[in-house]
């Protein structure tokens, strides 16, 4: 099943998004639960009738990140194995994951803007596959770790490439501008995944259609199920936490010259099984 979190006639809502003909359509569900994060904490997903709901076409709305005001957003650095090798410093691949925060309001949705501010040009994308935590656990054992995941979504981890070198261990803040990066369109439940294939998701991002990162999760020095396993080491993780799990190599910065993101450009970020996250590209109005 897949769920949304959207705006409608400037109110917000959630619900499933229900396939059709004639395009995807939306089915408002708040009677059931004030959000999808308080949905997934009171294990609600699974309950829900898909019989004789009231829709209207996803054309119509806004979507907005699938998760409002996760407690945490995680983001693994350099996680695929080609990626460490891109940055050509001769360095071996890691034996633990980079990990670093991002802010909620960094994102914005499917088919909104990403924001590129005036103190830097240096926007770049960065497609990643997003883990939505359905169950709390502390030191949950990586054998354990799916039945830990509600669900899945997408990101573009846009970052602005001179403000992560503004110090020697710190990428806080280019990973952090307004709306610099998105998530969505939505959240695919686990139910519709079996732990295998998690190993073995394609993850495809382009910029205005040129195929720029292409790989799977089998490329992953970290796969997700040891990724929950070692973030739960040291915090309780919570229903709607997110876990970006990582880019491919292609990013933006790694091509001579660099190829970041100007207005006018549009990223795709695409997954079977999930979906394809799409975002143009405007500067910030002053």
């Amino acid at each position: 099943m897949r769920f949304a979190t959207y705006r409608h006639h400037h109110q917000s809502h959630w619900g499933m998004v229900i396939s059709d003909p004639a395009g995807d359509r939306v089915a408002k569900l708040d009677h059931v639960a004030p959000s999808l994060k308080a949905a997934i904490q009171a294990n609600l997903l699974s309950t829900i009738e898909t019989r004789d709901l009231n829709t209207i076409p996803i054309d119509e709305v806004t979507l907005l990140p699938p998760i409002d005001a996760p407690e945490k957003i995680f983001c693994i650095g350099v996680n695929y194995a080609n990626r460490n090798a891109e940055y050509k410093d001769g360095s071996d691949d890691p034996i633990k994951p980079s990990v670093f925060i991002r802010l909620a309001d960094s994102f914005t949705g499917h088919k909104q803007p990403l924001i590129r501010p005036p103190e830097s040009i240096q926007l770049d994308y960065e497609g990643e596959i997003v883990v939505v935590i359905g169950k709390a656990g502390r030191r949950i054992k990586r054998e354990q770790a799916f039945e830990h995941i509600a669900g899945l979504t997408l990101m573009n981890e846009g970052t602005l490439r001179d403000w992560v070198r503004h110090a020697k261990f710190n990428v806080t803040q280019g990973k952090n501008f307004e709306r610099s990066g998105s998530i969505g369109p939505w959240m695919v439940t686990a139910d519709e995944f079996s732990a295998k294939a998690l190993e073995q998701l394609q993850l495809e991002t382009r910029v205005n259609g040129e195929v720029r990162q292409s790989d799977s999760t089998a490329s992953m020095m970290f796969p997700i199920a040891f990724i929950i396993e070692y973030l739960s080491t040291f915090c309780t993780l919570r229903p709607g936490d997110i876990i970006a799990t990582g880019t491919p190599n292609g990013a933006g910065a790694r091509f001579d010259p660099p190829r970041y993101l100007k207005p006018g450009d549009v990223v795709e970020v695409s997954v079977a099984g999930i979906g394809t996250l799409v975002n143009g590209v405007m500067d910030e109005e002053l």
